[in-house]
Order: structure tokens, then C-alpha cells, then sequence
């Protein structure tokens, strides 16, 4: 399957051949009949990658301040490699396009295969020929609605919600500034709405173009445009203005300001400057709306992703609902896309297109046109992709990588891709662009959006599984069953059935089973251990300022099962590690109101006792982990894993790296050994077993007030 893909770091536009996209639950798979290419935002995408390191700095400030913190924390050495990772991801372009379901998932919707569909959004409406797109992001079709006008769905949908923002009423005299694509679109809309429409743009051939579709007064002049407002507005004014022009100038909503009444609105829906002049705004007491993108819905992985709708009593009109509200707008010819399109380009040509973005030849409406959809045989056969060039490494351990998030990117995968005798056999994810990408940075030999052909794949010995957290036990099981040895990223299961499950099948299979407590492996916890080894139970604390994570977050959600299951068995495994013992009592309270805010008393059965206090209240500029052991005649403390201490006989001995070294190549290396060498896990199961019972049993605690025995001392 070909999509289009840009690289961030270089620029770099391409047409590429990646995995097709499986079907999930809550969405559909369709094949792309049309796509509309974006003059503007899609111009302002490439321009930043083809920007240099310090114009990506400047367009980004943000990003730089959290580099510059990571970078204090964790290293300069560490941060460069996630940075290089997140510079090295492709992009897909396009958010708007039409074309036929192939696929239906479960819960979605009520769609059916065959069915003609326009869809959006960023990352799910690309250029490309099969696309996965949640069901919230789609509409269907009228048989009257050619794909070609459907394919502007999107854009339509984000004039739609502009001109709600406005408020306009029956007779209204309202002005638009920038006549592009969402401009035109509005101008349309406008006139639907039964307003008198005056518009404003610096391109003559678009003011022509808008007095085309109605516009009452069309003008590159603003102070003919000035004059006219006034003529038709009895010298009140515009009752609003709505701003869909795109630059970085502040001159449009000044002149927004300049020809409202009193009282009236002004709408801002491009990109552009927002230093506001207050005189006018004060003055005139004039109403200042923002649009926010296609409306109520956008930036919501609730409702984007996971497909929950808002109640349609008090919330009349989402981004969903405008989507279709645009597409009933086509069908009784309110609104005519087609007049919107100067160029129609075959796919195959795509590159083409874009090029024409950084010509001087006038362009309005790009639109990529497509071949017939896929069978079914071809669809299956086209998400797995092997890759040219990659030679097998003679007695290698292979292994296979399921899920290349951020994590997995910047962690996991340079670390694997540099480790002896170790060949990447193949790499899956859910889109096709993030498989392929990922597939040539580190050398794989397939991509695929399939979980099942690294399974079915003979020459992968090993799987290792990084995908989002509700996944980890299913795969994991699935691997095992194949025959394959097993790394799932932290945590193993997020409930105890799945958690019975994997001990269940992994006992079964021989246990070939670890889970990435990454901790345990770092050279610095190590010395730690060293020092207190053999003095007797220990009395451990271990505090994270774990920092805020937003509500919305999938960490939250369903998928990461929270931040204690999430996250804290790292903390539980590095606290057995260190005492060499396995809890069998937890105790926990939390700070009223932050669930992921708590104090968890731990009692191990060799005697040691830990406190694990973590927060996400504290400052980003604190380091995260902090570690204090008191054995008998010593003491220790660990970092961040940049420092550990030793305190013994009065004197310290400090040991401190230049970067923090957490264990990732440390769990890696020892992992890979073990499948190699058919010796032991480097954690037993029943230890990996014991650390997700335990962050289980916090939640319980936290119910409950009381203290959760497990083990052998459970009644």
C-alpha cells in the first residue's frame, strides 16, 4: 500500500510502501477514492520539516524548554537519542478524504462493507490508499455526493463550525477575510445561512472566484472593503467578521476590529497573529471567538479514538455531526466543492502535487485521485511488507518487536538494534507509516500492522511487546503459545484475570517469560545492592516525583490502566530486587482528591520493609527517584540513577555517572543471553507474578482502609 510521508528531520516528501492498516474496535478500514490536499496547513507541515534544527527550535519553544529539563535530569547523552528519535519519525500528511469501507470493527458504528464514506482527521484521513479511521471520524455518503466533493470534508467541516461560532442570523451582514479553501467554503455556508457575504483577500484571482459563488462584495483593496461595509451595513458596521486567512501577521484581526459594529462578533478560525487592538475591541465591547478546528470532539481522545459521542441534547453539533451537516450542505447543492478545485492529480503522482505548494502557480483545491479499493486477499497480503537488503546474521537470536511507540523508539529499539548475534526480524504497529519507518531505521526485515506475523514468522525466536498497556497480557499469551520467549514491557497485566492467564500459559510453555523492570539492571543499583547484601532486613524508601500527567491521557484510560498498575510495579520490583525478597503485604493511602498521589507500605517475607511514596504534586525540576536503604552498619542512597552514595564506618563513598543509566541495555542484553543460551529468565516468574499482584492489591488497599496479605500468608 502506498502512502505519503514526510521525514521531520530532512524534509524529505516521498511516496512510500508501507503495511496496510488492520481493522481495531471503533472504527472502519476504507479505501481512498479521493483526497484533499491543504494548501495551507499542509504547507505549513512541510515548511517546518524542511526548517533547520534552529528553526524547528524557534517554531517550537515549548519543546525546548522540556529538552533542556530532560536533558539536566537524564543527561545530555540521553536526551540527543530521544530527540533524534522523535526527529527521525515520518509524518503522514492529508486529513480529508472519501472512499469505500472495506473493514468494519468492532462497535463501529453503523457502518457496513461497501458503504461510501468521507472521513477526517489528522493521522487517520491521509494521503494514502487504505486508511484505519475511528468511526467518530467518519460520515456516510448520499448517493448524490460525488467523492471528489466529499473529500473536502473536512475543511468544510472547520468553515462550518467558524460560521457557528459567529452566531449569524437570517439577513446578517458578515465578512470574510482570506478567501481559501475554508474562506470560499464559508462565503457558501454564509449564503446558505441566508447572510449578505462580503469577503477580502490579497489574491485577485480568488476575490474573482468568491463573487463567483455570491459574495455581495469581494475585494483585494481593505479600504474599498471598509467602504462597501459601510454602504451595506447603513454605516453600523458588520455584524460579524470571520478571519480565515493564514499568516503570522496580526493585520487581519485589526481590520476584523475596524469593520464590526458595535457589539458585533469577530470569529478567528485561521492561523494568525492575535496581537489585539484594544481600543477597538473595548470601544465597540465586540464579542472574540475562537473556532476550534471542526468542532466539539477535536482533541478529545475520548471522542476522537475511543469513540464515546457526546449527548446530542447538549451537544448539537459535534465534529461528527458537522461533517455531516457539510456533506447535506453538498447534496442539496448549497455547497460546491468541485468549483473549489484547480488541479486533479493521480495518486501515483502525489509528489507532483506537493510540489506544486512551493511553486508560484496559482492553486486552490488539490485533489488526489485514487484506484479501485483492494480485495480482500490483496488487503491481508498488503500489511506485511518485506524489507530489501537486510542479510540474516548466522546464529542470531531473532527477535520480533509488537508496538514502536515513543518508548520503544527512543528506548528499547537502539539499544536491541546495537546488541551482538541479535537480528530484528520484524516489527509491528498499528499504522502502516510508524511499521515501515520504523522497519528501515533499525533494520528490520518485514513491517507489518499484523501481531500475527511475527508469530507465524519462523525466523523470530524471541517477541518482544511494547504496545499500549491493555494489550500486553493477550499478546503475550499468543506469543508464548506460538512458541516464541517473551519481553513484554511493564506492566505485565492490568487485572488479575489477565494476570492468571499469563501464569497459567507461561507455566505451561516452560515460563520463558520477562517483564521490562528495567531498574533492577542499572549498574549504579547494583553497587547499592552490593553494599547492603547480607546485613539483614533492610528498611527501603523509594520516592517518585512522578510529575502530572493530564486527565485525558490514555495513561488513564481504559488502555493504561492507571498510573500505580502503569507505572509503580517498577518501583515494587526494583524494591524486591534490592532486598532479594518477594512482598507478601501491602498497605496503601492516597492524598485525598490524586488518586495517583500515595503512600504504599510494603512488608516482605524475609523481614525487610519499604515505603514507596509517589506523587505526581511535586515539580518537573526535582529529580524523579530518589532511593534510601538502612541495613545494619550501613546506609545508602540512590539518584536518579546518575548517583549512588554509600555510607559505612563513618565515611561515604560516592559513585556518579555523566548520564543516567536506568538498566535498559543492562535487561536487554540479559534477556537476549537467556534465549540464547536456554538459561534461566533474568527474573523468575514468580517474582514477575508477585509485582503485579502487589500494585493490584494498592488499589484494593486503597478501597478498602486495611492491610492486603498475599502469598502464602493470604487467607
Amino acid at each position: 500500500m502506498k502512502q505519503v510521508s514526510q521525514h521531520y528531520r530532512t524534509g524529505v516528501l516521498q511516496l512510500v510502501d508501507v503495511p496496510a492498516p488492520s481493522c481495531r474496535d471503533g472504527g472502519v478500514v476504507v479505501a481512498t477514492a479521493a483526497s484533499l490536499i491543504s494548501a495551507g496547513t499542509e504547507k505549513v507541515l512541510m515548511d517546518l520539516a524542511k526548517a533547520s534544527l534552529v528553526g524547528k527550535a524557534v517554531a517550537r519553544p515549548d519543546l525546548v524548554q522540556k529538552v533542556l529539563t530532560k536533558a539536566r535530569q537524564e543527561g545530555i547523552a540521553n536526551t540527543l537519542r530521544k530527540v533524534q528519535s522523535k526527529l527521525d519519525t515520518p509524518i503522514p500528511l492529508g486529513y480529508s478524504c472519501a472512499g469505500e469501507v472495506l473493514e468494519v470493527g468492532r462497535n463501529g458504528g453503523d457502518f457496513a462493507v461497501g458503504d461510501r464514506v468521507a472521513c477526517g482527521g489528522a493521522g487517520y484521513a491521509n494521503h494514502a490508499e487504505v486508511n484505519y479511521v475511528p468511526k467518530n471520524l467518519c460520515v456516510p455518503l448520499p448517493p448524490n455526493v460525488a467523492d471528489e466533493d466529499a473529500a473536502f470534508v473536512t475543511v468544510g467541516a472547520i468553515a462550518l463550525q467558524g460560521v457557528r461560532q459567529a452566531a449569524v442570523t437570517l439577513g446578517e451582514r458578515v465578512v470574510v477575510i482570506g478567501l481559501g479553501l475554508i474562506g470560499l467554503l464559508s462565503v457558501q455556508i454564509l449564503l446558505a445561512s441566508g447572510c449578505r457575504v462580503l469577503g477580502y483577500d490579497l489574491d485577485p484571482s480568488r476575490v474573482a472566484l468568491a463573487k463567483a459563488l455570491g459574495a455581495e462584495v469581494a475585494t483585494t483593496d481593505s479600504d474599498e472593503l471598509s467602504a462597501r461595509t459601510l454602504d451595506l451595513t447603513a454605516g453600523h458596521g458588520a455584524d460579524a467578521v470571520i478571519v480565515a486567512a493564514s499568516t503570522k501577521g496580526h493585520g487581519p484581526v485589526q481590520l476584523a476590529a475596524a469593520l464590526a459594529r458595535l457589539k458585533g462578533r469577530v470569529v478567528v478560525v485561521g492561523l494568525v497573529g492575535m496581537n489585539l487592538p484594544r481600543d477597538p475591541f473595548y470601544r465597540k465591547e465586540l464579542d472574540l471567538r475562537l473556532s476550534m478546528s471542526y468542532g466539539p470532539g477535536r482533541y478529545d481522545p475520548s471522542y476522537e479514538e475511543a469513540g464515546h459521542d457526546y449527548p446530542y441534547a447538549h451537544v448539537r453539533w459535534t465534529e461528527q455531526r458537522n461533517m455531516a451537516a457539510f456533506v447535506e450542505l453538498i447534496a442539496r447543492g448549497s455547497v460546491t466543492p468541485q468549483e473549489l478545485i484547480t488541479h486533479r492529480i493521480a495518486f501515483a503522482k502525489a509528489t507532483e502535487a506537493y510540489a506544486l505548494l512551493q511553486s508560484q502557480e496559482p492553486r486552490l483545491g488539490i485533489v488526489l485521485t485514487y484506484n479501485e479499493p483492494p480485495t480482500a486477499a490483496e488487503l491481508t497480503a498488503a500489511r506485511k511488507v518485506e524489507l530489501p537488503g537486510v542479510k540474516p546474521v548466522a546464529g542470531a537470536v531473532g527477535v520480533g518487536v509488537i508496538g514502536a511507540g515513543n518508548f520503544a523508539r527512543g528506548v528499547l529499539l537502539p539499544v536491541l538494534a546495537k546488541l551482538p548475534r541479535t537480528r530484528l526480524t520484524g516489527v509491528v504497529t498499528a499504522t502502516g507509516m510508524s511499521a515501515e519507518g520504523t522497519a528501515k531505521r533499525f533494520g528490520f526485515g518485514f513491517a507489518s500492522t499484523r501481531a500475527e506475523s511475527v508469530f507465524e514468522d519462523t525466523r523470530t525466536d524471541a517477541v518482544v511487546i511494547a504496545t499500549r498497556h491493555d494489550r500486553h497480557a493477550a499478546l503475550a499469551v499468543a506469543a508464548l503459545r506460538a512458541g516464541k520467549q517473551v519481553f513484554v514491557e511493564k506492566p505485565l497485566a492490568l487485572t488479575q484475570v489477565q494476570l492468571d492467564e499469563v501464569e497459567e500459559v507461561a507455566g505451561t510453555y516452560g515460563g520463558r517469560l520477562m517483564v521490562g523492570y528495567n531498574r533492577r539492571f542499572s549498574p549504579l543499583l547494583t553497587r547499592l545492592r552490593e553494599a547492603v547484601a547480607g546485613r539483614g532486613p533492610l528498611m527501603m524508601h523509594y520516592r517518585v516525583n512522578a510529575g502530572h500527567i493530564p486527565a485525558d491521557s490514555w495513561v488513564h484510560q481504559a488502555e493504561g490502566g492507571g498510573r500505580i498498575i502503569g507505572e509503580g510495579c517498577h518501583f515494587v520490583d526494583t524494591l524486591s530486587a534490592i532486598c532479594g525478597e518477594l512482598p507478601v503485604s501491602v498497605a496503601a493511602m492516597s492524598v485525598r482528591g490524586h488518586g495517583d498521589c500515595v503512600s504504599v507500605q510494603l512488608g516482605f517475607d524475609g523481614g525487610s520493609v519499604a515505603t514507596l511514596t509517589y506523587s505526581s504534586l511535586g515539580d518537573p525540576a526535582l529529580p524523579k527517584e530518589r532511593i534510601e536503604v538502612f541495613a545494619t552498619g550501613v546506609a545508602a542512597t540512590l539518584d536518579d540513577y546518575r548517583e549512588v552514595c554509600v555510607y559505612a564506618k563513618g565515611k561515604r563513598q560516592r559513585t556518579r555517572l555523566r548520564n543516567q543509566d536506568k538498566g535498559f541495555s543492562g535487561e536487554l542484553q540479559a534477556f537476549v543471553t537467556a534465549v540464547r543460551e536456554g538459561s534461566p529468565m533474568p527474573i523468575t516468574l514468580a517474582s514477575l507474578v508477585r509485582t503485579t499482584e502487589v500494585t493490584l492489591a494498592v488499589h484494593r488497599s486503597l478501597e478498602t482502609g486495611g492491610v492486603i496479605r498475599l502469598g502464602r500468608t493470604q487467607a
